[in-house]
């Protein structure tokens, strides 16, 4: 791993520089055995199949309007986040601190071990199930992934997860259009 993608651990402040931040109230602390050591690779569009504007944002923030759109209706009430989002254009967009617990995963398991939420990063992609993701967003995400491995000692590619496997059954991202290999090789 090159240089440009190391953080100073003992200097981080969970925050990370060159990224747009937009700070979403959905969060909390980690418990206290909730050391970091799973990256969650999730998609989000909103409307469903609609990359444009600026809905995600505002759905992670709780400022979704939900007279917007029809499907809004059906997620107006929920409070979720993730720490990161990135755009098709390969922008990153950090909603929560990486040391605090995102509001990603819901009911999750990986390896044995209940509640997600507690020790992993969440990172949404703006895609579907069945699109392909962009050159922009490979790049955007395995930079992102790198700085964080470089934070968390026990991040590791092994530790690395779609929605779909720590909550199978009930999610299905990042989907079949999501290129594992690809993303690992950038790794």
């Amino acid at each position: 791993m090159d240089d440009t993608h190391h953080i100073d651990a003992a200097q981080f402040s969970g925050w990370l520089d060159a990224v747009e931040m937009i700070p979403s109230p959905n969060f909390n602390a980690r418990p206290g055995e909730g050391e970091v050591s799973l990256l969650v690779i999730h998609n989000i569009s909103l409307p469903p199949g609609q990359f444009d504007g600026r809905f995600v944002e505002q759905f992670f923030c709780n400022q979704l309007d939900a007279n917007a759109h029809p499907y809004f209706e059906q997620i107006a009430g929920l409070k979720v986040s993730a720490h990161f989002y990135i755009r098709r254009n390969g922008e990153v967009v950090q909603f929560v601190n990486v040391f605090d617990r995102a509001w990603h995963a819901g009911v999750s398991v990986f390896n044995g071990r209940k509640d997600c939420n507690d020790y992993s990063i969440g990172i949404e992609l703006a895609g579907a199930d069945d699109m392909p993701y962009t050159d922009d967003q490979y790049k955007s995400l395995a930079e992102l992934t790198l700085q964080l491995f470089s934070v968390f000692p026990k991040l590791v590619p092994e530790n690395i997860a779609g929605h779909s496997d720590i909550a199978p059954g009930r999610k299905s991202d990042p989907g079949a259009s999501f290129d594992w290999q690809r993303y690992k090789r950038l790794l």
